[in-house]
């Protein structure tokens, strides 16, 4: 090898190159609610990546905290925080509920049965009609989130509220992801927070 430095530079200059090449563009114009929505969106890990049975109960906290941006107390239901982040990244497809792709109340059914074996209704509107309303300031970890376009306008979507205003959902311009009740999109459409008994 004549030049060493000349080939590790070649090297680097390839690697740049294939990652600009295979990173997607924004197309923030034909998707103005997944950019606003997401904090998240597409966000995975690859299972070398993850802990190998989590040393402590505190690195799992540590780790999900890290992973879906949340400030954990060391008191919430780590079965619900994996469960989420796998989910993360999935695709929406309509009426579906599976890792290739799920509506926001195909997640939460899914989300809800492995979790807690509990099975929800399939529709937002009846999820919502079947849980105890809480107020807003009240939400806990696992509550059910639900949004409206306006007054006497129906329930058309639905999320797994985390904390630190934070929800899990499906959302049709970007999948599974974490997104901020504050964000003015949904700040707008919050309709109610309702909690399903799970004992």
């Amino acid at each position: 090898m004549k030049n060493p430095l000349l080939y590790c530079l070649a090297a680097a200059s390839m690697a740049l190159s294939f990652f600009f090449e295979h990173t997607p563009s924004a197309t923030t114009a034909s998707a103005p609610v997944a950019a606003e929505a997401s904090l998240f969106a597409g966000f995975s890990l690859g299972e070398e990546e993850k802990p190998a049975a989590a040393a402590s109960d505190s690195a799992a906290y540590d780790y999900y905290g890290q992973a879906l941006g949340l400030h954990l107390a060391r008191t919430e239901n780590t079965t619900l925080l994996r469960t989420v982040l796998d989910w993360m990244g999935t695709p929406y497809r309509y009426g579906s509920n599976s890792k290739s792709g799920t509506d926001c109340s195909g997640f939460v059914t899914r989300v809800f049965k492995e979790v807690y074996g509990i099975t929800l209704q399939r529709s937002s509107r009846s999820m919502f009609s079947s849980v105890k309303h809480v107020a807003k300031t009240e939400m806990e970890t696992g509550d059910l989130v639900f949004f409206r376009r306006g007054p006497g306008q129906p329930i058309y979507h639905v999320g797994i509220y985390l904390k630190d205003g934070k929800f899990a959902h499906s959302a049709c311009n970007g999948g599974v992801m974490v997104s901020s009740l504050s964000q003015a999109y949904y700040q707008r459409n919050f309709y109610a927070a309702g909690r399903v008994a799970t004992n």
